[in-house]
């Protein structure tokens, strides 16, 4: 579980996170949405330790992880996957696995067979370098780095930007499948709210950095108002 207290955050004199709070539980997916600059890419990264706050806690299973270096955190288990998939190009498929099993100490061969298995195209190209993949291959090769170090909490940003909507759904069905388990945390950052709403849990709303909204999926889809004002979802 990781719990986000009175989180506040600033670029200069803008404020991009103000006063943000809420919980992900364990084994459940979190949407986290809103419209371009609500602070979404914001607060994962300072979750992950790569944007210091002015104030506030994270606590990630009894960890503090303000002040906390991004190596340390990604020790811990929480992996992140950014916005813009950040694959290195220039490296083939099973190069890139292996940077991010460097994070953790794993089984090296059991981590690539296990994200083979979950993406066989993956497996199909792992000598072809990164640059020849299609966008959502490079999007299941991103989070494969992030899942080959067997992290407990899954921070995606903008997973489906600049996908089509079928590779977009296959996405989504994967991202759920993770947590099938019930020990994988996801943290979703999407501005494809209808689709991260499908599959997620539970549902933070950010708007200018403020959190407008914290509920349970399926009351945040049934509430028109938040589609109208805060997720550009009316009809």
């Amino acid at each position: 579980m990781i719990e986000v207290k009175d989180l506040r955050v600033c670029y200069g004199a803008v404020q991009a996170l103000r006063d943000v709070s809420f919980r992900a539980e364990t084994g459940l997916i979190t949407a986290v949405l809103g419209s371009n600059g609500a602070g979404k890419t914001t607060l994962l990264r300072t979750i992950s330790g790569l944007k210091a706050p002015v104030s506030g806690a994270i606590t990630f299973d009894d960890h503090q992880l303000v002040g906390e270096k991004p190596e340390n955190i990604a020790r811990l288990g929480v992996g992140h996957v950014p916005e813009g998939r950040g694959v290195i190009s220039e490296f083939t498929v099973e190069e890139n696995l292996r940077l991010g099993a460097l994070v953790a100490k794993v089984d090296l061969a059991a981590g690539l067979a296990e994200q083979y298995a979950r993406f066989p195209v993956l497996g199909e190209r792992r000598k072809q370098h990164a640059a020849k993949l299609s966008g959502g291959e490079r999007q299941m090769l991103a989070m494969a780095r992030a899942l080959i170090a067997k992290p407990s909490l899954l921070l995606l940003d903008e997973p489906s930007l600049g996908l089509a909507p079928l590779v977009t759904a296959e996405l989504m069905h994967t991202i759920r499948d993770l947590c099938a388990a019930k020990t994988l945390t996801v943290i979703l950052v999407e501005q494809n709210a209808s689709s991260a709403l499908r599959i997620a849990d539970n549902a933070v709303i950010l708007h200018l950095g403020r959190v407008m909204a914290d509920d349970a999926a399926a009351t945040i889809v049934a509430d028109e108002n938040l589609h109208q004002y805060y997720l550009g979802m009316a009809e």
